[in-house]
């Protein structure tokens, strides 16, 4: 399923109005965990723009330069949100809650602190059930994590994580705000900027992982290539379908490249036929293999080939 883009604007949205007012009421009270968020939900805002950006080159078309398309763009931006989640995110809130804890300030008035609080929950709660609905929408009948790893919608998890990290962000800084205000006792709140960090780098490690994956290629899973395999072979002419490779060039847009022994008795002719119908039936199931290859092979006396292409069984 392609990348839905009304996550993202949901996202993107809420970050911004809750940005601004966060970095009001940290003005406003000196919350150190406050400011760790207003620059948490800055990030975030500049990270749904980037794989909005992501989404949108990767859909240009095949060219000169790029035969295959730009359908990786997507991963790569991903990749770079990752990396701003890490270093941006969570390195600056980090910081400032250790800065925080060397210099304790006592919140004045906390008042305001909740108000925004409260506010930003309502919105990044109502982004993260966009987000998940979207996720659903895509995994089926996968456990979460099952479906993360094998997702090849970057953007999609990506949101996901993000707002997931937001509310468990707002979390942990109103209990900073509220602790260290009933208690008197400043270092709280800089203890909460730093958890918020620690989730930040966390969620990054998380998000980076699953994108250098994918950004370096990944083929389809065991059951799909096996439903390729039977497709191939469901053809009268096929002899065996002898090497299969595949790769991700996008969240829609896949390569195939695989080896067939064909009857011994047919014409050139008659295999480039085959090779037409072949490709037809499996575009016709799988319409997100864009790019299909198929070459002849010959079938030894063991029905194996002495050579296979990668990933082949």
């Amino acid at each position: 399923m392609a990348s839905s883009k009304v996550p993202l604007y949901t996202a993107l949205a809420a970050n911004l109005g809750i940005a601004a007012t966060k970095f009001i009421a940290a003005s406003i009270t000196g919350s150190s965990a406050m400011l760790s968020e207003g620059i948490h939900s800055m990030v975030d805002a500049l990270n749904e723009l980037l794989l909005l950006l992501g989404i949108s080159r990767s859909q240009r078309p095949p060219d000169q330069k790029r035969p295959f398309g730009y359908g990786r763009e997507q991963y790569f931006w991903s990749y770079v949100v990752a990396l701003l989640i890490f270093a941006v995110g969570g390195g600056v809130s980090f910081y400032e809650g250790v800065t925080h804890i060397q210099h304790p300030e006592s919140i004045k008035d906390p008042f305001w602190n909740y108000i925004v609080l409260g506010i930003a929950f309502v919105l990044d709660g109502y982004s993260l059930i966009t987000a998940w609905r979207a996720f659903n929408a895509q995994r089926g009948g996968q456990s979460v994590w099952g479906a993360i790893k094998d997702s090849k919608d970057s953007a999609t998890f990506t949101v996901l994580f993000e707002d997931a990290s937001d509310v468990l962000g707002l979390i942990i800084a109103f209990l900073g705000v509220f602790l260290g205000h009933e208690l008197n006792n400043p270092y709280l709140d800089g203890t909460a900027s730093i958890l918020i960090g620690l989730l930040l780098v966390a969620v990054a490690v998380v998000l980076a992982r699953e994108s250098k994956s994918l950004l370096m290629g990944e083929g389809v899973d065991l059951d799909t290539t096996r439903r390729l395999v039977a497709l191939t072979e469901a053809d009268p002419t096929v002899l065996k379908a002898m090497q299969i490779a595949t790769i991700y060039l996008g969240p829609e847009e896949i390569t195939l490249v695989q080896g067939v022994a064909f009857q011994t008795d047919l014409t050139t002719d008659a295999i480039n036929k085959a090779i037409v119908r072949i490709h037809e039936s499996i575009h016709k199931v799988f319409p997100a293999i864009k790019h299909a290859y198929i070459q002849p092979v010959p079938m030894t006396e063991t029905g194996e080939v002495a050579h296979r292409l990668p990933g082949s069984t």
